[in-house]
């Protein structure tokens, strides 16, 4: 079965800017649907952006316009770029894969498998 590993979480400050990766180990990568979750402390596990296996992008509309997400399917590796960081965003950032659609959906419970998540924080 899938086995997603995130890195590249960590403390920034304010307007910094980190880049998330998730290795999958599956071997129809190419037509998954991949996305991005984050959840903070007391709150739900929120959908934050998912791709397309034909690399269609879908964003939440409190980080649009300042995260990125895109995939080396060569690498088997879904990323994301986060600019413009604030406070805000600080959570636990989850990659997660969709393997029986390849289309994105805002609803975690249409994603089969999961990271172990990696911690974000954004200082003021």
């Amino acid at each position: 079965q899938v086995q997603l590993v995130e890195s590249g979480g960590g403390l920034v400050q304010a307007g910094g800017s980190l880049r998330l990766s998730c290795v999958a180990s599956g071997r129809t990568f190419s037509s998954y649907a991949m996305g991005w979750f984050r959840q903070a402390p007391g709150k739900e596990r929120e959908f934050v952006a998912a791709i397309s296996w034909i690399t269609n992008t879908y964003y939440a509309d409190s980080v649009k316009g300042r995260f990125t997400i895109s995939r080396d399917n060569a690498k088997k590796t879904v990323f994301l770029q986060m600019n413009s960081l604030n406070p805000e965003d600080t959570a636990v950032y989850y990659c997660a894969a969709r393997t029986g659609v390849g289309v994105p959906n805002p609803n975690r419970h249409e994603y089969d498998y999961w990271g172990q998540g990696t911690q974000v924080t954004v200082s003021s």
